[in-house]
């Protein structure tokens, strides 16, 4: 009976490949399936992230709450070159700084800041005329799923602006976990106890004091007993964040600086997902293969980070040790011997 092209091959294909991943290439170099078959299969298969918790659950390690975080944020596949593949739709992107052609993930990552290792413990895609709901909505659920199903104890949520909206951080209050944000430098606040009109965060007075400790303030359109703690973060010569949080025990501007700087694992995530993985490389339309490729791609992320962990280095020299090894076997054995006349 002939072996059944299956997830592990797709996977298998997207670990190695360097440079192309399309279901094409996959058909020219696989032996015993053609392209339709191949196709047929990925269009047949219904992945979700619950497969990628399947395989992560048992890698995670935890420790106390207080150093266990949860980062949030989005991300864009770009497919300005694929008009008609499903999903795919203009929206901005914070890494070409404009508006592109793609289909967007909203990621979730925990991160055990003790040992400095994160995990991709969920995500959703970002398809709004399928389903209705905004990126907002997916990080609602997300967050429900890791309290009541998933049960990963964290006391921190972190996330990007997009997201430091009343009805989130109220659910985060609600869940008895804190949170840090940066806020737009055009929200208005008021840091004056109602003696004086709101205004832009850009436009506040900061002594040297509040500097250092942060201030208390109220955002406009927030309950009017609800208050917050406001930090001027200098993240480098050339950039300052004004991040927000519920904990109003916190008093100190670089504790907060150190906190937010745990954002950068999310970034460091995507910018892997996207070199390595081949996660914006799938070209066919229908939704079903898309959402089925983006499933594999985080499942080898997930192995290849693992792995990468487990021999103290990084995920990209343990992906591009593959062609060492080629590299190697070629000049043991060449395909094409060199000659000279």
């Amino acid at each position: 009976m002939a072996k059944k092209f299956s997830t592990l091959d797709y996977c298998q294909y997207l670990l190695s490949s360097q440079i192309n991943y399309t279901i094409t290439n996959l058909a020219e170099h696989i032996e015993g399936y053609s392209h339709d078959q191949i196709n047929r299969y990925m269009r047949g298969q219904k992945l979700t992230p619950r497969i990628l918790w399947q395989n992560v659950e048992p890698s995670i390690v935890i420790d106390e709450a207080k150093y266990m975080y949860m980062l949030f944020d989005d991300t864009v596949l770009d497919k300005r070159h694929a008009k008609q593949i499903e999903m795919a739709q203009r929206q901005y992107s914070g890494n070409e700084h404009g508006v592109v052609q793609g289909i967007g993930i909203v990621t979730c990552i925990y991160v055990n800041f003790k040992r400095h290792e994160f995990w991709v413990v969920d995500y959703r895609i970002y398809d709004p005329q399928g389903d209705g709901k905004s990126k907002l909505d997916h990080v609602s659920d997300m967050l429900q799923g890791l309290v009541h199903n998933k049960q990963l104890p964290f006391q921190t949520v972190l996330m990007d602006s997009w997201y430091a909206t009343q009805s989130l951080m109220a659910e985060i209050d609600k869940l008895d976990k804190i949170y840090y944000c940066p806020l737009k430098s055009n929200r208005l606040v008021d840091d004056s106890g109602e003696v004086e009109k709101y205004k832009q965060i850009d436009q506040l007075t900061w002594s040297e004091n509040e500097l250092l400790q942060g201030k208390l303030i109220k955002i406009n359109k927030f309950p009017k007993d609800k208050k917050v703690k406001l930090f001027w973060d200098t993240v480098s010569p050339s950039r300052t964040e004004y991040v927000v949080t519920n904990d109003l025990t916190q008093d100190y501007t670089p504790e907060v600086h150190a906190i937010c700087s745990i954002r950068w694992n999310i970034e460091e995530f995507h910018r892997e997902l996207k070199q390595l993985t081949g996660i914006q490389s799938c070209q066919c339309r229908k939704s079903r293969i898309q959402r089925n490729h983006i499933a594999c791609a985080m499942l080898v992320w997930h192995h290849l980070k693992r792995l990468a962990f487990q021999v103290g280095n990084t995920i990209y020299k343990l992906k591009s040790g593959l062609l060492s090894d080629y590299l190697r076997s070629q000049l043991k054995c060449p395909s094409i011997p060199m000659l000279l006349a």
